[in-house]
C-alpha cells in the first residue's frame, strides 16, 4: 500500500460476493501518459483492477480488450479537444458493439467544458472533472456496490435533458500521498539509453492568455501549485534507475519550480538529493520553464547535477505579442535567457507563435528578426505555430467578445485584424503541411532536433566519443543553413502578401531543399555512429544495433 493510502475502504461486496471493480482506461499511452499512470497506480492501491489501452490502436482491437476486461467503467483520457471527433467514433463503435459499462471522460477540455463534452459525446455517462484520482475511485466503488453514483463530487452528467454539474472535489493537497505512477513496460530509448517522464509538481501559477492549464487549476478548489518533496522525486528517479535502467528523465511539469525564492530553494534541495543519491553522472534530465526563470548560477548547478535540456515557451519576439499572450515578459527576458543557455552549453528548444491575434506585417518582420537573432546560428531548428483559442482560455473569451472567434470545437480559429494576414497564414501553412518541414517528425526541423538531442545525450551518458565535437558542429551548420532557407521563404511570403514583391519559392523547390538537408544530416549521423558504435555498444553492455533517426521516428 502506498504512503497516505492507509484509509482504503474494505474490498466491496454485493450479497457477500466479491465485487472488486474493474476499470479500463483509454488514452494516448504509447510514449507514456503520466495522467493515466497516476490514475492506474492510485486505483490499484485500492484493489481496483485496471487495464490500459492505447487509443491509437484500431477500434476492433480496443473492443476486444474492453470485452476481455469486463469493466464496470471505461474511462477516456482526452488530451486536446481537436481529438473529440475521433473519441466520438470510438465511443459510438463500442456502444454499437454492446459495451454497457459506465463511460466517463477526463482532461482539461472535459473538465472546463463539461456540458459541451457531454453534448458532443452522447455515448458518455459522465465527466470526471479536474484531478481524477479520488473521483474515479469513488465512482468505481459506488458503481461496484450497486449504489447511486449521481451524487458523487467532482462529476458532471445528464439528467432530464440537462447537464448537472456536481460540487467540485478539491485538488490533491499532498502529492506525496499518491503512489508512484504505473510505468510502460517498454520505455523509449535514445542510443539504447532508456527515458521516462516524471513530474515534480502539479499546477501553474502563470496566467498566459492562450493556455487553459492555469484555468484548470484555478477553477477547482485548492492550492494552484503543489510540489512534491524533493526527496520523493529523487527516490522515484533512483528507483527507476535501479529497477528499470532509466537514465534520461523528462520533467513534465507545466512550469518547473524555479521562479521566486521559495521554489529556488526547492530546486536546490532537489539538487542536494540528487547528489546524495549519487545520480549525477548516471542520469540526465530535461525541464520546461519560462525565460524569466533562467538564472546563470542556478542553471549552472542544475547542469552539473544532470540537467542537459531546457524547453522554454518564448512564444513571441515582439512586445505587443507578449502582451497579447499575457506572458508578463519582455523580449529582453527571452533574449537574455537564450544567451545564458548557450553560454552554459545546454541544449534548448522553445515554443513560438509566429501568428497570434495581434499579428501584423510589422510584427511578422519583428518576429523573424528575433528568430534570426536567436537561432540564426543553428543552435535550434526553426519551429513555430499559430496561436489556437482553446476552450478554457482567456483569449478565446476575448476573441468571442470581439466577434473574431471562428472555427469548430476540433478546429477553433479566429480572424486576424488584417485580412491579408489570413491569406499569408494560409500560404505559410500550405508550405509547412506539404513539406512537413517544421512540425513533422520526418521533417527537416524534427529530424535535426532529434539528432541534436541524441548528440547531447551521447555526450553526457557515454564515454568520450571520437569526433563528437565535429558532429555537433556539422548538425549546427546544417541547422543554420536550413533555418536560413525557411527564413527567406517567410520573408518573401510576407512581402508578397503585403504587396511588396513576389516569392520565387515553390513547394517543390522547398521540398527538394529539405530532402538535401535531411540527406546531409543522415550521412553525418551515420558516419558518427559507425565510428563510435563499438564504444557505445560496449558501454551499453549488450549487443544491439543503434537505430537510425528514420527508424526511431517511424517507431
Amino acid at each position: 500500500m502506498a504512503p497516505g493510502l492507509s484509509l482504503a475502504p474494505a474490498r466491496p461486496t454485493i450479497d457477500g460476493r466479491d465485487a472488486t471493480p474493474s476499470v479500463v482506461l483509454i488514452g494516448f499511452i504509447e510514449n507514456e501518459n503520466l495522467g493515466i499512470g497516476y490514475l492506474t497506480s492510485f486505483l490499484r492501491a485500492y484493489d481496483v483492477r485496471v487495464h490500459t489501452i492505447d487509443f491509437e490502436r484500431p477500434p476492433e482491437e480496443i473492443l476486444r480488450e474492453v470485452l476481455a476486461a469486463r469493466p464496470i467503467i471505461v474511462g477516456f483520457s482526452l488530451i486536446f479537444q481537436l481529438y473529440i471527433d475521433r473519441f466520438e467514433r470510438v465511443i459510438r463503435f463500442l456502444r454499437d458493439a454492446g459495451v454497457e459499462a459506465h463511460f466517463t471522460m477526463g482532461g482539461h477540455f472535459a473538465s472546463l467544458s463539461s456540458e459541451r463534452t457531454l453534448n458532443l459525446l452522447p455515448g458518455l455517462d459522465s465527466v470526471v472533472r479536474f484531478e481524477g484520482e479520488h473521483t474515479l475511485l469513488d465512482l468505481a466503488i459506488t458503481i461496484a456496490e450497486g449504489r447511486d453514483w449521481h451524487a458523487i463530487d467532482g462529476i458532471a452528467f445528464r439528467k432530464n435533458g440537462a447537464v448537472v454539474v456536481n460540487a467540485m472535489r478539491p485538488l490533491v493537497i499532498d502529492l506525496d500521498t499518491l503512489p508512484f505512477p504505473e510505468r510502460s513496460s517498454h520505455p523509449p530509448a535514445v542510443f539504447g539509453k532508456r527515458l521516462m517522464q516524471i513530474i515534480a509538481s502539479r499546477g501553474c501559477a502563470r496566467t498566459c492568455s492562450f493556455c487553459s492549464i492555469h484555468t484548470f487549476y484555478r477553477t477547482a478548489p485548492g492550492k494552484v501549485v503543489r510540489t512534491r518533496k524533493p526527496s520523493e522525486v529523487v527516490r522515484e528517479m533512483r528507483q527507476l534507475y535501479d529497477e528499470r535502467a532509466i537514465t534520461i528523465f523528462t520533467f513534465q511539469d507545466d512550469d518547473f519550480p524555479l521562479f521566486g525564492p521559495v521554489w529556488r530553494r526547492w530546486t536546490r534541495e532537489l539538487l542536494a538529493e540528487l547528489h546524495r543519491s549519487d545520480l549525477p553522472g548516471k542520469v540526465i534530465w530535461k525541464i520546461n520553464c519560462r525565460a524569466d526563470a533562467v538564472d546563470r548560477e542556478l542553471f549552472t548547478e542544475m547542469r552539473d547535477a544532470g540537467m542537459y535540456f531546457v524547453y522554454m515557451g518564448l512564444e513571441s519576439g515582439t512586445e505587443e505579442g507578449l502582451k497579447t499572450l499575457n506572458k508578463r515578459l519582455t523580449v529582453e527576458h527571452n533574449l537574455r535567457a537564450v544567451e545564458m543557455l548557450k553560454a552554459l552549453d545546454l541544449t534548448f528548444e522553445f515554443g513560438f507563435m509566429l501568428f497570434d491575434p495581434s499579428t501584423s506585417f510589422d510584427s511578422i518582420g519583428e518576429n523573424l528578426a528575433f528568430l534570426k537573432r536567436v537561432i540564426g546560428d543553428g543552435s535550434d531548428a526553426l519551429s513555430f505555430c499559430r496561436m489556437i483559442p482553446y476552450d478554457g482560455t482567456p483569449i478565446r473569451d476575448q476573441l468571442a467578445l470581439e466577434g473574431r472567434l471562428r472555427g469548430t470545437v476540433t478546429a477553433p480559429d479566429y480572424d486576424f485584424l488584417d485580412p491579408r494576414i489570413d491569406d499569408l497564414y494560409l500560404a505559410v501553412r500550405k508550405f509547412v503541411e506539404v513539406t512537413g518541414w517544421v512540425h513533422s517528425l520526418h521533417g527537416v526541423s524534427g529530424m535535426l532536433n532529434y539528432a541534436r538531442n541524441e548528440a547531447a545525450i551521447a555526450e553526457r551518458l557515454f564515454p568520450p566519443l571520437a569526433g563528437i565535437a565535429d558532429y555537433k558542429s556539422a548538425l549546427r551548420r546544417i541547422t543554420r543553413e536550413s533555418n536560413a532557407v525557411f527564413f527567406e521563404l517567410l520573408d518573401d511570403l510576407a512581402k508578397e502578401f503585403a504587396g511588396k514583391g513576389r516569392t520565387a519559392w515553390t513547394i517543390d523547390k522547398l521540398r527538394r531543399r529539405g530532402e538535401e538537408f535531411k540527406a546531409h544530416m543522415l550521412r553525418e549521423r551515420e558516419a558518427f555512429v559507425l565510428r563510435n558504435q563499438s564504444v557505445m555498444l560496449g558501454a551499453l553492455g549488450r549487443e544491439q544495433a543503434i537505430p537510425t533517426v528514420q527508424e526511431r521516428v517511424t517507431a
